[in-house]
């Protein structure tokens, strides 16, 4: 567990050094959490925090800074099974912050009555897994309510939060990544965040969409991820890819918990020679194809990994999308490093799961095509 550890505060630091907005600096004031703008600008104070944390500061800044917000789902009451929402119905009020019965689809049509009134709705669903009940209300209820009333009535502020992917023990009913399901569905957003930083200003960006939101959060991450988080209010840009390590010989795309075994992979491939350029997509639907497609006219190679099967898993829109613009700047097929195609198995999912190992195999082939 201490190299696990390790292996993410690592990640965590390099993320931080890689953001686009914010920028440890050497002064005085770097020594006490401040940051700083690129241009010198002082910003705010940051604090080394948890994934789940950070989630935790976000609903809190979303509830205090506006009081149509409110959050609701199983458990949430006395914070949750992860403790995202600890404290928060104490500082809030139980009318704020409060339990729903078992039934996700009685939680996400509530949610969609709410939003349509004028409020901020924050439903969380326990598990992704258990999101497939309240299928059909997202996908022919909020997603749709906007379009089929002529933007007379809609429900943009839902934002449906879910741990989703792999925690190491899960099985079959508590590690998927239906990600791909809703990524169909026109009239959603779908962002996965990949660290601390990126979840707090992601998740506040997505409450304040004025579009339905279905946010997934890498619950094996809630703990093990630390960083540098503001302690105050941001939020970071939705539907922008963001390069987290520039490279020349292959692009590797991915979101969530998987960029951390991939750039671990990177870091082995940078030592046989490979040089890997890495890319957190962030939002899902809508994704950023013209950061992608740079990127891959520049390398001539593409490699998409994530933890849901690989047939209809969306790196096979990413593929077709990417083949489609950047065919005569091609070197070698796409590559796909993702989950097999059978449920989530619970002795057997180190074979399941998309590693490092199996990654590196696949940069190698790639390059060497």
């Amino acid at each position: 567990m201490a190299t696990n550890l390790r292996k993410f505060n690592r990640f965590g630091s390099i993320l931080t050094n890689h953001s686009n907005s914010l920028r440890r600096f050497s002064s005085p004031a770097a020594s006490s959490g401040v940051l700083a703008s690129a241009d010198g600008q002082l910003l705010q104070s940051s604090k080394s925090i948890n994934l789940y944390t950070a989630i935790n500061q976000a609903l809190h800044i979303a509830l205090d800074s506006d009081p149509r917000s409110y959050i609701f789902g199983e458990d949430v009451g006395f914070g949750g099974v992860f403790r995202c929402t600890t404290g928060l119905a104490d500082q809030f009020g139980k009318h704020r912050v409060f339990n729903t019965p078992l039934c996700e689809q009685g939680i996400v049509g509530f949610a969609i009555g709410l939003a349509a009134m004028g409020n901020r709705a924050i439903a969380e669903i326990q598990f992704a897994d258990y999101i497939f009940p309240a299928f059909d209300q997202i996908v022919n209820e909020a997603a749709k309510f906007r379009y089929r009333s002529g933007n007379e009535f809609n429900c943009g502020g839902l934002t449906i939060r879910a741990p989703y992917g792999a925690v190491g023990h899960g099985a079959l009913y508590h590690s998927q990544s239906p990600e791909a399901f809703f990524c169909h569905v026109p009239g959603l957003k779908v962002v996965i965040p990949r660290s601390p930083k990126e979840a707090k200003g992601l998740l506040l960006a997505s409450i304040r969409d004025p579009n339905p939101v279905v946010f997934f959060e890498p619950k094996g991450l809630y703990r093990l991820a630390v960083e540098e988080v503001p302690e105050g209010d941001y939020t970071l840009p939705l539907s922008e890819a963001e390069v987290i390590r520039e490279g020349s010989d292959i692009t590797l795309v991915g979101w969530g918990a998987q960029l951390t075994t991939m750039e671990q992979a990177c870091v082995d491939a940078e030592k046989e020679g490979i040089s890997c350029e890495l890319i957190d997509l962030k939002t899902l639907l809508p994704w950023d194809k013209e950061t992608v497609e740079a990127s891959v006219r520049k390398t001539g190679r593409l490699l998409i990994s994530h933890e849901a099967p690989v047939t209809g898993g969306f790196g096979a829109e990413i593929s077709a999308s990417i083949v489609e613009r950047c065919f005569l700047r091609l070197e070698a097929p796409v590559a796909r490093v993702c989950g097999l195609d059978t449920p989530f198995p619970h002795v057997f999912e180190p074979f399941y799961m998309p590693t490092k190992n199996k990654i590196l195999d696949a940069i190698k082939e790639t390059v060497n095509f």
